[in-house]
């Protein structure tokens, strides 16, 4: 699927917590094309910054020709996004990268920390029985969104909201099952979810978070080991941004 670059205009923007931020972008060209699991790749203003940032798509409305990042501030990039106000325009490309395939199975969805927005699109384009499960240090956000489209059930670190520990002591916790698991988050998690899937013999697809330069697969920036033999390396690696970042669990180590 083509990428286009645009200015794009902030429809608004809304702070979520302490240091995670919502941004509504006008993005004709993009929005239309976007699926569940793909990103943009944001530019700063400041030219001294010159790679662009990666963040997920977390909601698409295409007959509006909109599209929602939600976004942790990082750096000084990220800080950057967080003062931008309605009517201002940002520099993007998209969509960008492979989505995750839409399968009728009875699945779970998790995401951890900022992991979490894109699994927020994919809720509302799966047709079929889901749970969702997130996964937090403490603040909760987004969690209420989920909830028009299935269970949600939430684990925190400090055990402040739902259940003390990880998306998995959550999982075992409430007697979960599914025949399927979408994942995005850091990866210790997708490793633990990784190995969790082939332990119950669950086809299990991950989305994984790595820096990245280009953003479309020309730098090799954000490789990953894999499986098999690449055909543009022709080692064991995928390009994250191109090849990803969603993958078949069993394609990737970690």
């Amino acid at each position: 699927m083509a990428q286009v670059k645009i200015m794009a205009e902030v429809k608004s923007q809304e702070q979520l917590t302490e240091d995670v931020f919502s941004m509504w972008l006008k993005a004709p060209g993009i929005a239309e094309k976007a699926v569940p699991g793909q990103f943009i790749s944001v530019y700063t203003k400041d030219k001294s910054k010159l790679l662009p940032r990666p963040i997920s798509i977390c909601q698409v409305e295409k007959d509006q020709g909109c599209l929602r990042i939600v976004y942790r501030v990082v750096g000084g990039g990220t800080e950057e996004f967080s003062k931008y106000k309605a009517g201002e325009e940002v520099s993007i490309m998209g969509p960008l990268g492979n989505g995750f395939p839409l399968k009728q199975k009875k699945a779970f969805l998790i995401g951890g920390g900022i992991g979490i927005p894109p699994m927020l699109e994919l809720a509302r384009n799966l047709d079929c029985e889901k749970t969702m499960v997130l996964g937090y240090r403490d603040v909760l956000f987004l969690n209420e969104e989920f909830a028009p489209y299935g269970q949600v059930y939430v684990a925190t670190e400090d055990g402040s909201a739902g259940t003390k520990g990880n998306v998995l002591d959550a999982v075992r916790e409430n007697g979960l099952e599914a025949d399927i698991i979408y994942a995005c988050g850091p990866t210790p998690m997708l490793r633990a979810i990784k190995a969790y899937a082939e332990e119950k013999g669950i086809e299990c697809y991950i989305s994984l978070e790595e820096k990245m330069a280009c953003g479309i697969g020309a730098c090799l920036a954000c490789v990953c080991k894999s499986k098999e033999v690449d055909h543009h390396t022709h080692v064991h690696n995928k390009r994250i941004c191109k090849d990803g970042p969603v993958f078949a669990a069993q394609e990737v180590e970690l």
